[in-house]
């Protein structure tokens, strides 16, 4: 009998030859491609940690009606870095050709895929997805942040199984608001409320607690409760409350999924007060007393991620002349830092800072990574000393609240005080006296 010649195993495509990105970074592997970025895993080179990469060719995709909107995403990602269940951005990073947006590792994938593969969840495990989004989007509308594309494929997970609130990229900040509401429609039909799609002044965090009740239903039921690819149709299902709940949705969750899903804005039920209602609470970790500077935090995700950030993305700017992210570091009329270079020693300054908030009336808390926390009425400051080379500081001042308070009552008088160990006002000026 002729012996029959085995076929050779299949040869396994190419590894892509692994990139460095600036010195920082070493590229792992590819996760996917979204709307206008391609998304990396990456090594970081400096301590072992595992990110992930959203790269942008500003050639092929950066144009008129796309910058606003990585502007504001990362924008809206600064402002909100200190919840567990928001994606946190480390780094901008830039070349003249792409923008790299340096961003946590969601190890889990998209809700979406857990979703479609279960089918529907328990009411406990949805609970638990819930209750962390109500907190993120909570923490989001405390500080200005609407988020206005909330659907399952755009939470992650990570890879202990929390959720991630990420693709800020339609996000509203106060800046835009206009008599305070806001008038620009976008979103995902099926999760947008419906106030916007009526194209009318509509309250951002409301149309988020809209795009919260659609997910809830989702999660427990497995489907749309608004499925219909005609927008006008839609509305009017919406007006009339024209979907149903399948029968193993309990009536608690049922009547919370109700009030979320109020087509009239006003007596819909805000996010926050959505804390008190009993299906939610349930098995819901009460958590800890917040501190007056929420040191706790601010360590957790410390002033030199913030610092590296702000100075890498001076370089996007530097590089890309038809980029314009100014707007990234002056977010209303005052600037959130304040920094000045020093060639004093550490503890010179630090007691430079303590000694002047006792002589204003400021209250001082020494953090756990030796953040000088400051506080009066309003305004709560951290201030945080870097050691750049030997005998050079960067000192930033950071407004955590109160903004224009500090502004017009206490700027100068710091200002003045500090002036003994200032070498230069602001390192973005190159002004360092070197």
């Amino acid at each position: 009998m002729e012996r029959r010649q085995q076929s050779p195993p299949p040869t396994p495509p190419p590894t892509p030859p692994s990139r460095v990105i600036l010195g920082k970074y070493q590229i792992t592997k590819f996760l996917g491609r979204g709307n206008f970025a391609k998304v990396y895993q990456a090594r970081s080179l400096q301590d072992g940690s595992t990110v992930a990469v959203k790269v942008i060719d500003k050639s092929k995709t950066v144009d008129a009606s796309m910058e606003p909107r990585i502007v504001r995403e990362i924008d809206a990602m600064r402002r909100l870095q200190n919840h567990p269940n928001i994606l946190k951005i480390h780094e901008v990073l830039a070349t003249k050709t792409k923008i790299y947006l340096i961003v946590d590792l969601a190890g889990g994938g998209e809700l979406f895929y857990k979703l479609s593969r279960r089918g529907k969840f328990s009411e406990s495990l949805a609970r638990r997805y819930f209750q962390q989004l109500v907190s993120a989007l909570c923490f989001c509308h405390k500080n200005g942040v609407a988020h206005r594309d909330l659907k399952p494929q755009n939470l992650l997970l990570d890879a202990d199984g929390n959720l991630k609130v990420s693709d800020f990229g339609l996000s509203a900040l106060p800046e835009q608001l206009k008599n305070g509401l806001l008038h620009t429609a976008c979103g995902t039909p099926a999760y947008t409320a419906p106030e916007i799609l009526g194209r009318i002044g509509y309250d951002g965090s409301k149309a988020d607690a809209w795009s919260c009740g659609v997910i809830l239903y989702v999660l427990l039921a497995g489907h749309l409760p608004f499925d219909d690819s005609n927008i006008p149709a839609m509305c009017k299902r919406i007006t009339r409350r024209d979907y149903q709940f399948p029968e193993w949705i309990s009536k608690p969750a049922r009547y919370l999924i109700y009030q979320l899903l109020d087509p009239n804005p006003k007596t819909r039920i805000r996010l926050e007060n959505v804390f008190g209602n009993t299906w939610f609470k349930r098995s819901l970790k009460e958590e800890p007393e917040e501190k007056v500077f929420e040191f706790d935090l601010y360590n957790k995700y410390c002033c030199d991620k913030k610092l590296e950030f702000g100075m890498n993305a001076f370089e996007i700017i530097s590089m890309s002349p038809g980029l314009d992210l100014s707007r990234l570091f002056e977010t209303t009329s005052f600037k959130r830092e304040k920094r000045f270079s020093s060639r004093e020693e550490i503890v010179v300054v630090e007691e430079k800072v303590k000694e002047i908030g006792v002589k204003l009336g400021f209250r001082v808390e020494i953090g756990k990574n030796g953040a000088i926390g400051l506080g009066k009425g309003k305004v709560t400051i951290v201030v945080k000393v870097f050691k750049i080379v030997d005998d050079l500081l960067l000192i930033v001042i950071k407004l955590e609240s109160g903004g224009y308070e500090f502004e017009d009552v206490y700027w100068n008088d710091w200002k003045i005080g500090l002036q003994d160990v200032v070498l230069a006002w602001d390192m973005n000026e190159s002004n360092l006296g070197m």
